[in-house]
């Protein structure tokens, strides 16, 4: 790896692609607010966020010293975040039938059998809605019949016991709704919602999503013809095959100018996989294929085994089933939660999947060669900070997917 005195960034757009998140993006810059000063101090340096002054995207600036050198970033989230609303206002009774729909796409296709083969965890995730929905739906179902027991214990007229069924039939109701509002603690209705989307159109984007898509894509382009000294795309979660393909798309159209900045790609937290192994996903293959063998960019793809959210050190290429002769990318390697995080906040973590998913985007205790302030923020160009990194030994490599069509 470079020593980090070499700087090679005096200035760095940065593009973030949220996964799939219905929420106002000034959760992000708040979190990168109070996470970078967090490591700022950790790591003995400088970082302020300043807000942004131009129009368009939501974002921030931000101005860091770091081993004595003076950066400026200026980050923008790329928000799909109403795509996302509109595809989680489906009623309760919708919600059912997603989960029929989605159980079928990927059972039936032996899809969730292969995820399983990768990692545990993110199917694990994945099963989580479909047994937390059924078991709400179990609870209300049986309080709703102990309250027309209850009601109808010593009898009643024919009238009275018609009255009482449906009475209990509102209760049931009741109960399911109460879960769906508190669904911000079980993510049952959240959860159900996402791993839906992808498998509604089997791995296929939608025309919004594609339109979304093309907008993000010349907002790149653009950042790609200003005097900056690198163009850093990061895709999270979800955001990460989304930013596959919309970085496809400006490479195919010769949108990356040889003397331009240098084009950084870093993918955090990925999910792949979950659309990638899809019957219908023949353009995300088709663009990972294709971007994996590019020389006009750095695509570096962080993951940790502490995430169960993620697939952690899969290589999203290869396991996919589409890696080329001659493929470069991405170098695969863990962000090592276990090493990087002290044992206490370790512990205190361990549990809370939700938000070890977002960690990548955090503050470490004692952070080894991954730290997201120095990597949106420092002296170093991506290509330049991991020069010479080893992929992780670890790593999953084996295809193991069924669905390897690229055709479009």
């Amino acid at each position: 790896m470079a020593d980090n005195s070499d700087q090679t960034v005096k200035t760095r757009r940065v593009f973030y692609i949220p996964g799939y998140d219905p929420i106002h993006p000034r959760r992000y810059r708040e979190l990168y607010r109070k996470e970078g000063q967090a490591q700022a101090e950790i790591s003995g340096y400088d970082l302020t966020l300043k807000p942004k002054q131009t129009k368009g995207n939501y974002g921030w600036s931000v101005a860091a010293r770091i081993n004595g050198c003076d950066v400026e970033a200026k980050v923008e989230v790329l928000v799909w975040s109403d795509i996302v609303r509109i595809s989680m206002s489906n009623s309760i009774a919708a919600t059912y039938r997603q989960l029929l729909q989605t159980a079928w796409v990927y059972i039936g296709s032996g899809a969730l059998w292969r995820l399983m083969q990768l990692r545990k965890g993110p199917v694990i995730a994945a099963l989580y809605p479909v047994g937390m929905l059924l078991a709400q739906l179990l609870i209300a179902i049986l309080l709703g019949k102990l309250f027309f027991e209850g009601v109808t214990f010593f009898g009643g007229p024919g009238w009275f016991r018609g009255l009482a069924a449906a009475a209990g039939v509102f209760v049931a109701w009741r109960v399911v709704t109460w879960f769906k509002a508190k669904d911000g603690k079980f993510f049952a209705y959240y959860l159900m919602h996402d791993y839906a989307f992808g498998a509604a159109t089997r791995g296929a984007n939608t025309p919004a999503l594609e339109n979304r898509m093309a907008e993000f894509g010349e907002t790149i382009a653009g950042a790609l013809q200003s005097d900056v000294d690198e163009v850093l795309v990061v895709g999270h979660s979800s955001g990460a095959h989304l930013g596959v393909s919309i970085l496809a798309d400006v490479v195919r159209a010769g949108l990356v100018p040889q003397d331009g900045p240098r084009l950084g790609f870093l993918t955090l937290g990925q999910v792949v996989p979950m659309v990638s192994f899809l019957r219908d996903a023949h353009r995300l293959r088709a663009d990972l294929r294709y971007l994996s063998q590019r020389d006009e960019l750095t695509w570096i793809d962080v993951t940790a085994p502490g995430d169960g959210c993620a697939f952690a050190l899969c290589d999203p290429v290869a396991v996919s089933g589409v890696a080329p002769e001659g493929k470069k990318w991405p170098l695969v390697f863990s962000a090592a939660f276990t090493q990087s995080l002290s044992p206490a906040r370790w512990k205190a973590l361990r549990w809370r999947f939700f938000r070890l998913h977002f960690q990548y985007l955090c503050a470490f205790d004692a952070p080894k060669d991954y730290d997201y302030f120095q990597i949106t923020a420092g002296p170093l160009s991506l290509a330049q900070r991991y020069a010479g990194r080893p992929a992780s030994k670890s790593r999953i490599v084996k295809p193991v997917n069924k669905f390897t069509s690229t055709a479009r």
